[in-house]
C-alpha cells in the first residue's frame, strides 16, 4: 500500500527503535525521540515493535492513503483530521483508500508519531530504517520527507487488539531525574547547587541532536573541556559558557565537554515532547532510584498494554 506525501511539515522523518552497534564508527543510533509514544503507536495498529513510523516535529504532514489500512497517532496532538473528521491521539482508526490525513501545528507536546499497519517500508541500513540526518542515511535518502514523496508499507500484521491506549499528559514544564556523573567532580559545589536548583529554558536552537538549555551558568573548577569520550542517550554536557546540553537521539558519539549527569531513561519521553521555550528542572537521584523508576514505567506500560 502506498502513501502520498502532499505536505511534509517542517520536519517529518522515518524512525524506528534505532540503529545500534555502529557508534565506534561515528554513527549514532537515531530512532524515535519519544520511544514510549513510538512503541504505543505500533501496538495500536498491530505492528511488531521495531516497525518504522513517521515522526513529525511541531507540525505534522498531509498524507493520502492509496489503500485500506489501520493508523494511530501518538505523542503530540497535531489536530489531525481524516477527510475533515477530527481524530484523537492514542486511538486506532481504519482508513479507506484515497482518504487524506491532514495534520497541523502541535497543540500539546512537540513530536507526533504516525504508525500505519504493516510499518513504513524503506530500505534497512545497518539494521535500521531510522533516518540519520547528520550522516544522511536511512529513511528516505537520509533526509526529511518532502512534498511528492511516495512511501510504501509492508504487509500488515494482526489487527489491533484494542482501539485506544492510555494517553499521557504532555507538559511544557517538567522535572527530570538525573544520575550525577561521570565528570561531576569537575564542577564546584556552587555550580552543582545552581544546576539542581534552577529552572532552564529549552533554546530555539535545540533539535534531535540535543536540547540546548538557557539559564544560570554552571560553575566549573577549571573549565569544562575534557579529552573526548563516549556520549550516552540523555548525557548532560556543560559548555565552556556554563550552559547545559542534553544529548538526544541524533547525538554525536563522542564529546569534549564535561558531562555533569545523565537523564534517567524513564524521563526521556518528557524531554522529547518539550517545545522551544519549555521549562526544565533537574533533580539528582541515585542509580538505584533510576532503575526503580524504569521498572515502574515498564510495569505501568504492561498494565496498560494494548
Amino acid at each position: 500500500m502506498k502513501l502520498q506525501v502532499l505536505n511534509s511539515g517542517p520536519l517529518t522523518t522515518v524512525q524506528d527503535r534505532g540503529r545500534f552497534g555502529y557508534m565506534a564508527y561515528g554513527i549514532g543510533p537515531s530512532g524515535a525521540m519519544d520511544q514510549t509514544a513510538y512503541e504505543t503507536a505500533n501496538r495500536l495498529v498491530g505492528n511488531r515493535n521495531g516497525e518504522a513510523v513517521l515522526e513529525s516535529t511541531l507540525m505534522g504532514p498531509t498524507i493520502r492513503f492509496e489503500g485500506d489500512c489501520i493508523i494511530a497517532l501518538t505523542g503530540a496532538d497535531m489536530g489531525a483530521q481524516l477527510n475533515g473528521t477530527p481524530l484523537e491521539t492514542y486511538v486506532a482508526y481504519s482508513v479507506l483508500a484515497n482518504q487524506t490525513l491532514t495534520m497541523g501545528v502541535a497543540k500539546t507536546g512537540c513530536r507526533g508519531y504516525l504508525a500505519v499497519s504493516g510499518g513504513i517500508d524503506v530500505p534497512v541500513v545497518m539494521g535500521s530504517r531510522s533516518t540519520n540526518l547528520k550522516c544522511q542515511l536511512g529513511g528516505v535518502e537520509g533526509r526529511a520527507l518532502k512534498r511528492g514523496d511516495v512511501l510504501e508499507t509492508a504487509a500488515a500484521g494482526k489487527a489491533a487488539r484494542k482501539k485506544a491506549a492510555k494517553k499521557p499528559e504532555l507538559s511544557q514544564s517538567v522535572t527530570v531525574r538525573v544520575i550525577p556523573g561521570p565528570q561531576d567532580d569537575l564542577f564546584t559545589q556552587r555550580g552543582l547547587d545552581t544546576l539542581w536548583g534552577s529552572a532552564y529554558t529549552v533554546s530555539t536552537s535545540s533539535d534531535r541532536m540535543g536540547l540546548r538549555l538557557e539559564g544560570p551558568a554552571v560553575e566549573t573548577i577549571s573549565g569544562s573541556d575534557i579529552v573526548s569520550d563516549g556520549i550516552a542517550l540523555g548525557s548532560i554536557q556543560v559548555t565552556s559558557a556554563g550552559q547545559p546540553i542534553i544529548l538526544m537521539a541524533d547525538r554525536q558519539t563522542t564529546g569534549g565537554y564535561a558531562k555533569v549527569g545523565t537523564v534517567c531513561s524513564a524521563d526521556l519521553p518528557k524531554l522529547a515532547q518539550l517545545k522551544p521555550g519549555g521549562e526544565i528542572r533537574l533533580k539528582p537521584v541515585s542509580v538505584q532510584e533510576a532503575q526503580r523508576l524504569l521498572r515502574k514505567q515498564r510495569w505501568l506500560t504492561w498494565l496498560h498494554r494494548i
